[in-house]
């Protein structure tokens, strides 16, 4: 363990401790939300050893739904069985009521949300964050990244708006604020509130999204996910992180590239960050951190990043796996 002693060690965040500083990323992975094998995909990554895991993007028009959100509480229990934390990302598709699609402005096949329907978004955050605790979650996570609904109104390229949400740089940001506070408000101090957030985009950049992360601390964020654009072929990520927590008082969350553990080590070790995402390496290999931990790094399955049975899966809308090992996303078979 000496050798990776930072990762391997405890983090404070109030209320909650986290065993190590390894975090489990959401990530899609096709299987019925309430199903076996979601439940013993997550349970087989709290026991391999994460210290956190955010629980796959939730819709929060599904979530606000009393029964649905029930339906998780199989999966906040068997990842507190095995010692980890466990959180869950919640978003916005980009449907009214009836279905019809908006967004943020105008596009093709969606229409402008008006700013009632957008107040109405803001509150269905709120209780589906509501609902993510009462069923024991120890935290929730808008996600305002990779372009999705809160993400499209940080960006002036797709934010064309001319009312209080677009057009200057704080209006563009609102959106997110005020998921943020009403988030905030509907949760009790103990839940963790995290935010993900990629720091340069369509049409902004560092420093606009360095005033945005101070601006999401002193709206009651714990936690900053630092998510940059997976388009860029650098590995590891870690300089955008070391830049977004030069600007906030709150741990940050390096994302990008850190399934090997001497860089995930390298970064919290140098302050850069104060948690790594391990994404596609906990997919490969649920067993990853409790391996390098005890020193049986020479066992572990690595990801190769060929995309066959992560994402390409997630294209063709079938559950996760991974070419390197066929028990992965099959744990409820063996569970069973």
């Amino acid at each position: 363990m000496t050798q990776h002693a930072r990762l391997f060690s405890p983090l404070d965040l109030g209320p909650l401790t986290l065993r190590n500083r390894i975090v489990m990323p959401p990530m899609v992975t096709c299987m019925e939300p309430a199903g076996d094998q979601a439940v013993e995909w997550y349970r087989a990554r709290a026991r391999g050893g994460a210290g956190l895991i955010i629980r796959e993007a939730t819709p929060i028009r599904r979530l606000a739904d009393p029964d649905f959100a029930e339906g998780l509480r199989r999966t906040v229990e068997a990842v507190h069985a095995e010692g980890a934390a466990i959180a869950i990302q919640i978003f916005e598709r980009g449907h009214d009521a009836e279905g019809e699609a908006i967004w943020v402005s105008e596009r093709p096949g969606a229409r402008e949300a008006t700013e009632a329907e957008l107040r109405e978004v803001i509150e269905l955050y709120a209780r589906a964050a509501a609902e993510c605790r009462r069923v024991g979650f120890d935290g929730v996570e808008p996600h305002g990244a990779h372009g999705f609904f809160l993400n499209q109104f940080f960006s002036p390229k797709h934010n064309r708006r001319t009312d209080a949400f677009g057009g200057a740089p704080e209006r563009r940001a609102a959106m997110g604020l005020q998921v943020t506070r009403a988030v905030r408000a509907a949760v009790d101090d103990d839940c963790l509130l995290l935010y993900r957030h990629t720091p340069v985009g369509e049409g902004y950049g560092a420093e606009e999204s360095r005033t945005f992360a101070r601006e999401l601390e002193a709206a009651g964020v714990n936690v900053l996910d630092v998510s940059p654009s997976s388009g860029s072929s650098e590995l590891p990520r870690a300089h955008w992180a070391e830049e977004m927590k030069a600007a906030v008082n709150i741990p940050v969350i390096a994302v990008g590239g850190f399934d090997d553990p001497d860089a995930a080590e390298h970064v919290l070790e140098t302050g850069r960050a104060d948690l790594v995402a391990i994404g596609r390496g906990l997919i490969a290999d649920a067993d990853l951190p409790n391996k390098v931990r005890d020193g049986r790094r020479d066992e572990v399955m690595a990801c190769i990043l060929c995309n066959e049975k992560c994402y390409g899966n997630l294209t063709r809308g079938e559950p996760i796996g991974c070419t390197q090992n066929p028990a992965s996303g099959c744990e409820f078979q063996v569970a069973g």
